[in-house]
């Protein structure tokens, strides 16, 4: 095959597209070696600067604990009162920083990381195991999410993963298992009256064994049963402390009972008082009443079933193959899967090294994610990148804002999800806009945080500034167009060869990240 094509390819696919210099680098190394690289993203060195710019980032470094204990209802009780409802609002708006600063390490990491296999990896994560930061104390939660139960297992062990994610206050409080009581329990009052089945239902249709893994109604009670009681310490998931919600639990206007165990407030936590200990039938195991260990068993049983085995790796192949990727890549994945228990790393070795990956037949044929096309624009131009702000909004106004899915199955990876008009002509705005230097992506970005639970907010304001930069004055140099194409491997056709050829010089670089074959890697 061609090098320069499949090495094009391996940086779109693995990663985010090639930065200016990228492919001669994956030239040189050789792309077979570029890809065990990256699949080992601990031994690529990360540049100072990022490293200095992640460590300046503190809301990355907060616990659920500090976060909780500093900016919940707890700090805005004025005594043994009620919360004082302007010192709510005063402490939430305080908190913005938190995940405001995980959008930013997020974009930051994505656009200057060498290590794009693991960038890609955290995006396709955390879709699978989405979060959503604008329900109540997941705004203060979800960048620890990230740090603590994404990052430090993709490419690990699955059930590792699953495991994280499980026990994450985030994931706890977002699919209401923080709530999940046996009915009748001497625990089971207020907000803890009786059984919630969300998480049991996603954790098995979702995460683990897909919606036609073989499970029955049946097996999602008992996974809820397996489940009661965990929780998290100091807000009613554990302990003496308790939740008793008001009217609207999607924001923190929440009442809190005395924690007398605040020193493990955002933790987590198990409560013997909500927890159904009696025998439990699940996929056809018997599961004693225990306690705890319950819930270790049950993930075990779904880590390692066959059925997730195929679930995960449909999954990563869509993502990273093809909308509808090759049956019998899916199955030798699968095989992977079940002979390494787990082990992410090992899937996708067998992945990228398979007939159907390097069939030069995928090279451009799937259709970029606002994610992947936006951070693709901005990694190919090579400006300097200090400035999120502007990105997250682009993100925003296509579509897909981080932190900003509702519905737990994450944002989809499809052409069919994607692809509309409406959402090509915000593309080529921003393509023109970016390639003009008329996004101030490299001045330092304002002290106010972002807006992550109001992202609506942010799209038509962001809409409003690209329409403005189409006539102002460019606060940084144009692309180079002749640059950008060397960049891009003259990924064009001869049809937009042409159009760019007869187009003026100015404007080139934006049809360029306009084009139909930058819409797709």
């Amino acid at each position: 095959m061609n090098d320069l094509a499949f090495a094009r390819h391996v940086s779109d696919r693995l990663g985010y597209g090639p930065r200016p210099g990228d492919l001669d680098d994956i030239l040189h190394a050789g792309a077979d070696r570029w890809i065990a690289q990256q699949l080992r993203p601990q031994n690529i060195s990360l540049p100072k600067d990022l490293s200095a710019r992640l460590a300046d980032l503190s809301g990355l470094a907060i616990t659920p604990g500090e976060a909780l204990r500093t900016y919940g209802p707890q700090a805005a009780r004025d005594g043994e009162g009620k919360p004082d409802p302007e010192k709510v609002k005063a402490l939430r708006q305080e908190a913005r920083f938190i995940p405001a600063q995980g959008v930013e390490a997020r974009l930051v990491r994505a656009v200057e990381s060498p290590r794009q296999l693991e960038e890609t990896l955290v995006d396709f994560w955390f879709n699978h195991f989405n979060v959503f930061a604008a329900k109540g104390l997941d705004a203060l939660w979800i960048t620890s999410y990230e740090q603590e139960a994404i990052r430090p297992h993709v490419l690990g062990n699955f059930r590792d993963l699953v495991g994280a994610t499980a026990r994450h206050p985030a994931m706890l409080f977002y699919l209401d298992n923080w709530q999940n009581s046996a009915p009748g329990s001497a625990g089971a009052k207020g907000a803890f009256k009786g059984l919630n089945e969300n998480y049991a239902r996603e954790l098995m249709e979702l995460h683990t064994l897909g919606v036609d893994g073989g499970y029955t109604q049946a097996d999602v009670i008992a996974l809820a049963r397996i489940l009661t009681g965990w929780g998290f310490g100091g807000r009613g998931g554990g302990g003496a402390g308790g939740i008793r919600p008001l009217r609207d639990t999607m924001h923190l206007r929440e009442r809190l009972k005395p924690a007398a165990d605040a020193h493990n407030a955002g933790r987590f936590a198990f409560t013997e008082a909500r927890h159904d200990f009696a025998d439990k039938i699940f996929l056809d195991h018997t599961i004693k009443g225990h306690g705890e260990r319950e819930g270790e068993e049950a993930l075990d049983i779904l880590a390692h079933h066959p059925a997730t085995a195929r679930h995960i790796s449909f999954k990563l192949a869509q993502y990273y193959l093809a909308d509808e990727p090759d049956a019998a890549t899916v199955a030798a994945m699968t095989e992977t899967f079940q002979k390494t228990k787990g082990d992410i790393r090992a899937v996708l070795t067998t992945l990228f090294a398979s007939a159907a990956f390097r069939d030069p037949a995928q090279f451009g044929a799937k259709f970029k994610t606002p994610m992947r096309y936006a951070v693709s624009a901005v990694r190919s131009t090579g400006v300097p990148f200090r400035n999120f702000r502007p990105l997250f909004g682009v993100l925003t106004q296509l579509g897909q804002p981080i932190y900003g899915c509702l519905t737990p199955d994450g944002y989809k990876c499809t052409e069919a999800a994607w692809l509309n008009a409406d959402a090509m002509t915000r593309r080529i705005t921003f393509a023109v806009a970016l390639a003009a230097g008329r996004l101030p992506l490299g001045s330092d970005p304002p002290d106010r945080p972002i807006a992550v639970k109001r992202p609506e907010r942010m799209a038509d304001r962001m809409a409003q500034r690209l329409d403005a930069a189409a006539a102002g004055a460019p606060p940084e140099p144009a692309v180079n167009a002749e640059t950008l194409r060397t960049t891009l491997g003259d990924l064009f056709s001869d049809t937009t060869r042409a159009a760019i050829a007869e187009t003026q010089p100015e404007l080139r670089a934006s049809l360029m990240l306009g084009s139909p074959e930058f819409m797709r890697c």
